[in-house]
């Protein structure tokens, strides 16, 4: 069993009033696809969130590589190796293909490795290398959501932190995607992955989170949580 990279412990997050995690604990293993999946609502993104110093908690402790993080900032997160890869891309439509690359390793100043990862991140979606010169607002959703993995893959994720990679795009573009996820995990990377498509989303990983309503409802090797009655009939649309 690999160590943990990431802890979570207690978490308890509020939205004003309305409580979006209720002391909820999970962990991430060094090297491994873990995915959270559940109803729009259960608080996937909020985790997520939390992790990258987005939103602060209430209560609970985050730890990356045994050491705790819910004091700070993004851009402190990114530089200790935490990136996330937002819901909605959240590309720099001004701004050209290379010109968002370049962004992703503004923490960076080794200038020949980050050189080699630009033309590894073509190498991984060669449609960018294509359109290096265009801008980003002009692309389709599918390239956007290649330029937005691409961008976070450019500060040289340790935990890479991804939200809902296959919204809205068509079935090859999703699956283009998922074998670039799987890659990536190959090469190192740890992946977290919220995704509204559980059946994608359990395939994919190797461990998995049902969340509901701010509470972990249950947890597992994500290959059997695939095969759960609850989570078939919940998550997959099956009649069981």
């Amino acid at each position: 069993m690999n160590p943990n990279l990431l802890e979570i412990q207690n978490l308890t997050v509020f939205y004003d009033a309305i409580q979006a995690l209720r002391g909820i604990s999970l962990k991430v293993g060094k090297g491994s696809i873990v995915c959270l999946i559940g109803a729009n609502g259960a608080g996937k993104s909020t985790v997520l969130r939390a992790i990258s110093g987005i939103k602060r908690p209430t209560d609970g402790e985050i730890l990356f590589r045994s050491k705790p993080i819910v004091s700070l900032a993004p851009h402190e997160l990114v530089k200790i190796g935490i990136v996330q890869c937002p819901e909605g891309r959240g590309v720099f439509p001004n701004l050209t293909v290379e010109e968002n690359l370049d962004l992703g390793a503004y923490v960076r100043h080794d200038q020949p490795e980050i050189k080699k990862d630009l033309e590894h991140v073509y190498s991984l979606f060669p449609r960018l290398k294509e359109r290096h010169k265009q801008l980003a607002g002009t692309l389709s959703g599918g390239e956007q959501q290649m330029l937005a993995i691409g961008r976070a893959l450019m500060a040289r994720p340790q935990l890479l932190l991804l939200d809902e990679p296959s919204l809205g795009l068509a079935p090859q573009v999703i699956e283009l995607i998922f074998e670039t996820i799987d890659r990536v995990n190959k090469e190192g990377t740890t992946i977290l992955l919220v995704e509204q498509n559980a059946q994608l989303a359990l395939k994919a990983s190797h461990y998995a989170y049902v969340l509901e309503t701010g509470n972990i409802l249950l947890e597992g090797e994500a290959s059997k949580v695939l095969e759960n009655p609850k989570v078939k009939e919940a998550y997959l649309g099956e009649v069981v």
